[in-house]
């Protein structure tokens, strides 16, 4: 079954026409129908479109989960314009590079987000800054803003080829690159759990999908994506908070959701103290990492009657390629569960060395993806496209191997990131800002074991004066977002180079990994 749809502008307009009383969002107990969030997509259109917003332009947002992202999302769709969903946990030079990148002329913002955005603006493009909670320099909140215009339903022509989502990714320079993402690119993510022909990848519009995962990554607005498509029903909270999120499960009959397996153990040891019923839950997609034997007995026994479907994909990819359908999850441990899944139908996954030639089963080396998720691009940053996709295929920077079944196993990564939580972080972001201390001659940074996120950051620093660990924690927390943030700090005489002077970062690590299996997904 293919999606109905050629264009993701085409998407509230249809459920407003076939399902207008249908609840489209639900959140602190309002409801808004399909005929409702329509309007309010119109309405939004047209108040972009006085801003001066036209086709190709970019619209930033800065926020937590809100209900009006779907509604500015699926108005820059109509407009042709590109939506740049910013990470809320930035610091404003982080921000500034953004927005300078991007090129956005207008900003949709929490009021607590507005000192960062004043700090950031400087001398970019940014003119407009319209905050979702208060009136700013004469401009009413957001809801009264769009509700001062009439809707409008004109649309330019909207190509499938078009880009809809600009995401930025962690860069392995220091700097972020923003992943474009079309209509096409999009749909097609979205079709793929359908050409499983299985029950767990079907979605309609009785389904209800929990929306707690950050929309400012693809695991957020990828699943929000997935929900508008079949004219599901969204619940959406602010952030993963586990206590709100058992209560909407239980109160809110959720069907459907996508959680990290960090956040999973949370509320398997929440439900310790607070047991609630979980059984609407039918389908439980998790990402970010395996899930350990522990956590999924747990989960399983917490969400008695749900599928679990572990994910694999990257911002470059629409969110998931990879997938281990339910009927693989067994809670007395099996070996697929040790990998990430098998490609979804129509995708191609395969193993290449440092020569690109392409390795066979159980060899080790980049894995390397062929699907209509791969984005067409990164904004302004020719070099780094043609690194990272190469003939259709995209180089995932993750090592890994494929099994004679064709099921795939990470190994470890090659670039060095290091996932924390549903974050992925580059030592090189981290270790630029280090360097800006003058007490620091050199520094390494690694991912570290850590029992609740996976991995850790920790800085291995050479200093050349006075510094404490406590020290140089705290000048990073000025300079980069907080989950950059080193955990710990160790110093040491001299780094470990390679003859031609490149870090070993592998032996730095090999201490306190061992005994540990290094996974990531």
């Amino acid at each position: 079954m293919a999606t109905q749809f050629t264009t993701l502008a085409d998407i509230t307009d249809h459920h407003a026409a076939a399902t207008p009383g249908k609840a489209a969002i639900r959140v602190d107990g309002a409801v808004w129908t399909y005929a409702e969030l329509h309007e309010r997509v119109l309405r939004t259109v047209a108040a972009l479109r006085s801003a001066g917003v036209g086709k190709g332009d970019r619209v930033g947002w800065l926020a937590l989960n809100h209900p009006d992202y779907v509604t500015l999302m699926c108005a820059c769709f109509r407009l042709g314009a590109v939506l740049v969903a910013i990470n809320a946990r930035l610091v404003a030079r982080e921000i500034a590079y953004i927005l300078g990148d991007a090129g956005i002329g207008i900003i949709i913002s929490e009021t607590g987000f507005l000192p960062l955005v004043e700090e950031a603006r400087g001398t970019t493009a940014l003119k407009s800054v319209i905050l979702l909670d208060a009136p700013f320099e004469g401009r009413p909140a957001f809801a009264e803003w769009i509700a001062g215009h009439q809707p409008d339903a004109a649309m330019p022509a909207i190509s499938p080829d078009d880009i809809a989502l600009q995401l930025y990714t962690s860069g392995t320079t220091g700097f972020p690159k923003g992943a474009l993402l079309s209509h096409h690119q999009l749909l097609g993510t979205i079709e793929k759990g359908k050409l499983t022909g299985e029950d767990w990848g079907r979605w309609d519009e009785d389904d209800v999908a929990l929306v707690a995962m950050p929309l400012f990554h693809i695991g957020g607005s990828g699943w929000a994506l997935h929900a508008l498509e079949a004219g599901a029903t969204m619940v959406i909270l602010p952030r993963p908070d586990v206590p709100g999120m058992v209560n909407a499960i239980a109160g809110e009959r959720i069907t459907r959701m996508f959680a990290v397996p960090a956040v999973l153990l949370a509320i398997c040891q929440y439900l310790e103290s607070a047991p609630a019923d979980l059984t609407a839950m039918t389908e439980l997609y998790y990402g970010a990492s395996p899930i350990p034997l522990d956590v999924l007995r747990r989960s399983m026994a917490a969400f008695p009657n749900a599928g679990f479907i572990q994910c694999y994909g990257a911002t470059e990819t629409c969110g998931t390629v990879v997938y281990l359908p339910p009927y693989d999850h067994d809670p007395a441990g099996n070996q697929r569960m040790r990998g990430c899944g098998k490609p979804f139908p129509g995708n191609q996954v395969k193993i290449v060395d440092g020569d690109n030639r392409t390795l066979g089963p159980g060899d080790v080396g980049e894995i390397c993806i062929k699907s209509v998720s791969v984005m067409a691009g990164y904004h302004n940053k020719p070099e780094a496209t043609a690194k990272s996709v190469i003939d259709g295929w995209y180089h995932t920077g993750d090592a890994g191997y494929l099994d004679a079944d064709g099921y795939l196993y990470i190994h470890d990564r090659v670039k060095d990131m290091i996932v924390s939580g549903a974050e992925n972080i580059y030592p090189a972001e981290v270790e630029n800002a280090l360097h800006e201390h003058p007490a620091v001659a050199d520094c390494a940074v690694i991912g570290v074991p850590d029992a609740r996120w996976g991995e850790a950051v920790k800085a291995i620093v050479v200093r050349k004066g006075e510094v404490t660990a406590d020290e140089l924690i705290a000048f990073a927390r000025t300079r980069i977002a907080g989950y950059k943030v080193p955990k710990s700090v160790d110093f040491i005489d001299v780094l470990p180079r390679n003859p031609s002077g490149k870090i070993l970062k592998k032996d730095l690590r090999e201490p306190f990994w061992a005994g540990h299996e290094r996974r990531v997904g």
